[in-house]
């Protein structure tokens, strides 16, 4: 692990109860550079890869745009399950999490999805991809109801597995999609209509204090 890492967490399958034997482990994490390297020319990464494989790292400035932004990949890393480091800043961005959500979840994710549909071929469809697109469905007709992503997909499990290894005709989750993104449309949204930019700025700024 990187000594900068303030967040380091399990994504993927197994944070959303997916996993099978040949799972992956997907980790993403958020790092703190150095405040002092901002006042320089070149500017430290905004992301990063590794060192651990499937390892993805954004700094913590970048994260926290996105996740103001209702970047879905970013939200959901800060409900993860399964924390495999923190930092008392991270344990703070954690804390954060609501701060973050906004209305802006409905549009987000159901883009999302619908760029994953465009890129799906129905007379072959890269299965896995479906699979993952309908959970995001999921996640984010959770999100909007209850405040939170749905992580843990628990009674669709089997449904999902079986998208994903081909057993379920295209019609039919064609039809769930659409079910699941009619639903996410019409939900009422229990969240509100901005996120909290402020009690993002103040945290940000005490991470960049901290690391002067």
């Amino acid at each position: 692990m990187n000594d900068d890492l303030i967040l380091s967490v399990v994504m993927g399958s197994r944070a959303y109860g997916l996993e099978t034997d040949d799972s992956d482990t997907d980790r993403r994490g958020v790092y703190a550079a150095p405040t002092a390297a901002f006042w320089r020319l070149d500017k430290p990464p905004t992301h990063r890869d590794g060192p651990l494989p499937e390892q993805f790292s954004w700094e913590v400035e970048r994260f926290c745009v996105l996740a103001l932004d209702a970047n879905p990949t970013v939200l959901e890393c800060l409900w993860s399950p399964i924390v495999e480091m923190i930092t008392p800043a991270g344990r703070r961005l954690r804390e954060l999490r609501t701060a973050f959500v906004s209305e802006k979840v409905r549009h987000s994710f159901a883009g999302y999805s619908d760029a994953q549909l465009r890129g799906l071929d129905p007379a072959a469809p890269a299965w896995k991809r479906t699979m993952h697109m309908l959970r995001l469905l999921l996640s984010a007709l959770h999100l909007v109801r209850h405040g939170e992503p749905l992580m843990q997909v628990g009674p669709h499990r089997e449904r999902l597995l079986a998208i994903k290894r081909g057993e379920v005709p295209w019609a039919e989750v064609d039809a769930w999609r659409r079910s699941l993104s009619a639903e996410l449309a019409a939900a009422p949204c229990t969240l509100p209509e901005r996120p909290d930019r402020r009690r993002v700025e103040d945290f940000l700024a005490s991470v960049r204090r901290e690391n002067l």
